[in-house]
């Protein structure tokens, strides 16, 4: 592989990891393989902390197809916990409220989502990377300050029910949406839309464009990969 010319590594990111520490992690022993101080690298649609799954990564020319990846289609599983929400509307941050549950079925269930498929508007998170003013709206409500954020028009093309657990008020779903498509604020506002809370307990995006999460390496796979490579260059 050529990694100056440009290549692109697929990773199955894991819980807990930020985006950027999963780039650096892979960019550190790119780098030492090559020989360089510094391999240029990027990565394609951040994934937050809690979440898993695919990441694609660029290096070198390839980098500048990072917007053009962006910008196609995701495929993502997700479970919801009805009855609470959350600050972050994940497990980041404990619960902040709780709302009654008795009265949602498998049947309301079905009938309130597909009111988030097709052309939507969609408020995205406080605790977020959306910029305000030059600073992270995350950054700005962890100092304590008011975050204001105008609702997108954004774009789903899927909503399917895969489980929904009555005792546990557990709902788990796939998503196909397009750029710019928080699930945790469709997890929130499918929450208001059965007239209760919800908040994400699980997240992983199982698709990015053409590339599935079993295409993807772990990052404990990605050592052991690297070294099966035959390293080409075109300097």
């Amino acid at each position: 592989m050529d990694f100056h010319e440009g290549a692109f590594i697929y990773i199955n990111k894991p819980y807990g990891m930020t985006s950027f520490g999963a780039l650096a992690y892979v960019r550190t022993r790119l780098s030492r393989r090559l020989h360089v101080k510094r391999l240029k690298t990027g990565h394609a649609g951040t994934l937050d902390p809690l979440a898993t799954g695919v990441l694609i990564l660029c290096t070198g020319r390839a980098t500048k197809k990072i917007e053009s990846l962006q910008y196609a289609s995701k495929e993502y599983t997700a479970t919801l916990q009805l009855g609470a929400t959350t600050a972050s509307y994940d497990r980041e941050h404990t619960v902040n409220m709780t709302y009654p549950t008795r009265h949602i079925t498998r049947g309301l269930i079905e009938q309130v989502l597909p009111q988030f498929v097709g052309e939507i508007q969609q408020v995205p998170p406080e605790y977020s990377a959306c910029n305000i003013g030059g600073d992270r709206a995350y950054k700005l409500m962890r100092q304590g300050q008011k975050v204001e954020l105008k609702a997108k028009t954004l774009r789903i093309d899927e909503i399917e029910l895969t489980d929904f657990d009555p005792l546990t008020m557990q709902m788990s779903i796939r998503v196909v949406c397009g750029k710019g498509t928080y699930i945790r604020a469709l997890a929130r506002d499918i929450g208001q839309a059965l007239g209760s809370g919800a908040f994400l307990t699980a997240l992983c995006r199982t698709r990015l464009g053409d590339v599935h999460i079993s295409d993807c390496l772990t990052l404990e796979q990605f050592p052991a990969w690297l070294n099966s490579q035959t390293i080409e260059t075109t300097e």
